[in-house]
């Protein structure tokens, strides 16, 4: 296996990318272009790496995965009460369909729908900016994992889209909280910091049927995991989420911040980060080493 990411590290080094980084963020326009990590872990403990995978960055919208299963471990499916379960189709900042299907969105992993799981978590959580910090670090066994506090200012000031997907959303009755509170939440969430590595150990509870590897608590049961991974599937990757099924074939979840995580039920857990993004806002390297990974490995769900 190392030999393998090896050789997807050097393809990468080797392919020209014709992307860039996320500039609508101002602090994440700073990031060095040339990152790249990857490292991957199996249930049985193995784990490979290479490149910059011990390397914090931006998680951004891979947030969105923690904050709903959290939600989802809490009040199971009355979750779905406020948002729906389908692929979007449309960008991850979309208004026009948020404004078509009356402040309902469709899926918690667009930013609409991650907006109404941050003011849900607010009523279920006693201290949810330390609650939810707490469950991700649990998560990945690691509590130096944090907040990025630059991040998370430079969001609040420039964040206008989501801005005004949440007051939208509030004019239908979808938000119940003040705006302003879920919004600061929303945005402290999308500015965690993590490593290829901490993601990967955090993301073996999708494939380990909703099991911590190492506690071996269940964190959430086997139907609401194997949901949570349908929703990775369909939904991971906005309106390019049919294209990462097609090119790699694994359950995952993209960021602005050039990170990809995906697992293989059973198997592993794999993450990925090159801040260098594509049209649809996701990591074009980053797509690129995962379709190697299954393709070298033969390791996918079809």
């Amino acid at each position: 296996m190392q030999q393998i990411l090896e050789e997807i590290f050097s393809a990468i080094k080797n392919h020209e990318l014709k992307g860039s980084v996320a500039t609508y963020i101002p602090e994440l326009a700073k990031i060095d272009p040339n990152k790249f990590g990857m490292y991957l872990k199996f249930l049985n403990k193995e784990a490979y790496a290479v490149g910059d995978s011990f390397v914090p960055f931006s998680i951004q919208s891979i947030s969105k995965v923690f904050a709903t299963a959290l939600l989802f471990s809490k009040i199971d499916d009355d979750l779905w009460l406020r948002v729906g379960k389908e692929p979007s189709g449309n960008p991850f900042n979309s208004l026009v369909q948020l404004e078509n299907e009356k402040g309902f969105p469709r899926n918690p992993l667009i930013n609409s729908g991650a907006i109404v799981v941050a003011d849900m978590l607010l009523d279920v959580l006693g201290d949810p900016a330390n609650d939810f910090l707490h469950f991700i670090r649990h998560l990945a066994s690691d509590d130096s994992i944090d907040y990025d506090k630059t991040v998370y200012m430079s969001e609040k000031k420039s964040g206008f889209r989501n801005i005004a997907l949440a007051n939208f959303m509030k004019s239908f009755g979808n938000i119940h909280n003040d705006v302003d509170e879920v919004l600061d939440f929303y945005f402290l969430m999308c500015s965690v910091r993590m490593s290829c590595q901490q993601l990967s150990e955090a993301f073996l509870l999708f494939a380990n049927h909703g099991v911590h590897p190492i506690t071996l608590e269940a964190i959430m049961g086997v139907s609401q995991t194997k949901r949570m991974n349908a929703l990775m599937q369909t939904c991971g990757f906005y309106d390019e989420a049919g294209e990462f099924t097609f090119k790699v074939g694994l359950p995952g979840k993209s960021g602005v911040g050039g990170g990809i995580v995906a697992i293989l039920p059973k198997k592993y857990s794999v993450a990925v980060w090159s801040p260098v993004l594509n049209a649809k806002g996701n990591s074009e390297a980053g797509m690129k080493a995962l379709e190697l990974l299954t393709t070298k490995t033969g390791f996918s769900i079809f």
